[in-house]
C-alpha cells in the first residue's frame, strides 16, 4: 500500500500545492525586495529592510495566526491570510507607483503575516496523518516549495517590465497566483480532532523550555533560519551590486537555492529512517560548514551557486528535523502553544539575521559575513551535546531505578 495515496495524505497533497503557489510571493520578495530597497531606500544600508520586515512580520504574526487557526480552523484561517496576501500585493504595486519606501516596507510586513499562515500548513499536514508518518507529511509540504522556488522568481522577471513601473507587474502576477492557491485549498478536508484543545494549557512556558528536547527542536529551527537568512538576504546585493554578476545569474542562484531548500524533502523520509532526527541535524550543520568554506574562497557565479545550494540543503535538514522533533516534546493539548513558541522564537531570530545582513554587507566583506555564521552553528552543537547528555543521564537513572 502506498501511504501517500491514503485519505489523510490527500490533504497533504492539497496543502502542498496550495502552499507552494501562494508561497511563490516569498521567493519573489527575496529576489525583488532588496533590489527595490536599494533603489528606494534613503541609504543602501537599508536595502534589505523590506526582506527583514517581511521576516519580522512572520515572527510578530505567529501568536495571532496560531490563535486564529485555533478559533477558525486551519482552512478558514488560511483563506483569511491568503486574502491578506492578495491585498498586500496590491499595496506593493501602489508603493512602487508612488516610489514610497515606507509603504513598500509596510507591504513586506503584511506579506510576512501571510507567510506565517502558510508555514502553519506543515502542522496541518502532520495533523492529517498518523504520528509515524508526520515527518513524511511535513517533508511533502516542504517539498511543494520547489514550485514556489521557480514560480516566484519567474513571476518577478516576467512582470518586471509588464507596466511602466519596474516590478509592479510582478506583484500583480503574484496576487493571481495566491488567488489560484486559495481555490485549490477548497479541496482540503479538516481532519477530526484527536484530543480536546483548551484555550489555557496546563503546561507553563517555563516548563516547556526546561525540556532539553524542546529546546533542541527550537535551536534547530533557529540555526536553520538564521544562517540561511543571513547569507541568502545578502546574496542578491553581493552578487549583483558588489561583484557585478547579472540579474539573470542572480535570479538563477536564488532559484537554485530555494529549490535546494525543498528538493531534499522528497528523499527526507528515507534519510530520517537511516540517520534519525539528530543525525539529520548533524548533516545540516555539515552542509552549512561546507557552505562557509566554499563561499570563503570563491565569489564567481558557480561559487555563489554551489554555496547557496548547500545552504538550501542544510536548511532543509535542520528545519524538518526540528519540526519533526517538536510534537514529541509536549502534550497534545499544548500543541498550539508549543508551535507558537517555536515559530515566534525562530522567526524573531531570522528577522534579526535578515536585517543585520544589510548592515553587515556594507561594513564587512562577504567572507567575514560567512565566518560570522559559525556562531549559531557552534551554539547548535552545544545544545545538541547538552540534550544528548541529559537524555543519557535520564536513561541511566531509569535503568538503575
Amino acid at each position: 500500500m502506498n501511504i501517500v495515496s491514503t485519505a489523510g495524505f490527500k490533504n497533504v497533497w492539497v496543502l502542498s500545492l496550495s502552499c507552494a503557489l501562494a508561497g511563490s510571493v516569498i521567493p519573489l520578495m527575496v529576489l525583488v525586495g532588496s533590489l527595490v530597497g536599494a533603489e528606494l531606500a534613503p541609504s543602501v544600508t537599508w536595502a534589505t529592510a523590506p526582506i527583514a520586515l517581511m521576516i519580522l512580520g512572520t515572527a510578530l504574526a505567529v501568536i495571532p495566526v496560531s490563535s486564529c487557526m485555533q478559533a477558525l480552523g486551519r482552512k478558514k484561517a488560511l483563506w483569511l491570510f491568503m486574502s491578506l496576501g492578495i491585498v498586500s500585493c496590491g499595496l506593493a504595486m501602489i508603493a512602487l507607483q508612488l516610489q514610497s519606501f515606507t509603504l513598500f516596507c509596510i507591504t513586506s510586513l503584511l506579506l510576512g503575516t501571510t507567510n506565517t499562515a502558510l508555514l502553519q500548513t506543515r502542522f496541518a499536514a502532520m495533523e492529517s496523518v498518523t504520528i509515524e508518518h508526520s515527518a513524511t507529511a511535513a517533508s511533502m509540504v516542504m517539498g511543494g516549495g520547489i514550485i514556489a522556488a521557480f514560480v516566484g522568481p519567474e513571476l518577478a522577471v516576467m512582470g518586471a517590465q509588464l507596466t511602466d513601473v519596474s516590478y509592479q507587474g510582478s506583484f500583480l502576477l503574484a496576487a493571481a497566483c495566491i488567488a489560484l492557491a486559495a481555490s485549490i485549498l477548497s479541496l482540503f478536508k479538516s481532519p477530526p480532532i484527536t484530543a480536546p484543545v483548551t484555550q489555557k494549557t496546563s503546561t507553563s512556558t517555563a516548563t516547556l523550555l526546561r525540556n532539553p528536547s524542546f529546546c533542541l527542536a527550537i535551536a534547530s529551527g533557529i540555526t536553520a533560519y538564521v544562517v540561511m537568512s543571513f547569507v541568502m538576504t545578502g546574496t542578491p546585493i553581493s552578487m549583483h551590486h558588489f561583484h557585478g554578476h547579472s540579474l539573470m545569474d542572480t535570479k538563477w542562484v536564488i532559484q537554485s537555492h530555494i529549490a535546494a531548500m525543498f528538493l531534499p524533502s522528497f528523499i527526507a523520509p528515507l534519510l530520517f529512517k537511516h540517520f534519525k532526527i539528530r543525525g539529520m541535524m548533524l548533516l545540516g550543520l555539515a552542509c552549512y560548514c561546507t557552505t562557509i568554506v566554499i563561499g570563503f574562497s570563491d565569489t564567481s557565479v558557480s561559487g555563489f551557486w554551489l554555496q547557496l545550494v548547500l545552504l538550501g540543503v542544510g536548511w532543509n535538514f535542520l528545519f524538518i528535523a526540528g519540526t519533526s522533533l517538536l510534537p514529541s516534546t509536549h502534550h497534545e493539548d499544548d500543541r498550539f502553544k508549543a508551535q507558537a513558541i517555536n515559530d515566534f522564537t525562530v522567526f524573531s531570530f531570522q528577522a534579526v539575521a535578515a536585517l543585520s545582513a544589510g548592515w553587515a554587507i556594507n561594513l564587512i566583506t562577504w567572507q567575514q559575513m560567512l565566518l560570522g555564521c559559525l556562531i549559531p552553528i557552534l551554539m547548535m552543537v552545544l545544545i545538541l551535546t547538552w540534550e544528548g547528555f541529559k537524555l543519557s543521564r535520564t536513561s541511566a537513572m531509569n535503568s538503575r531505578g
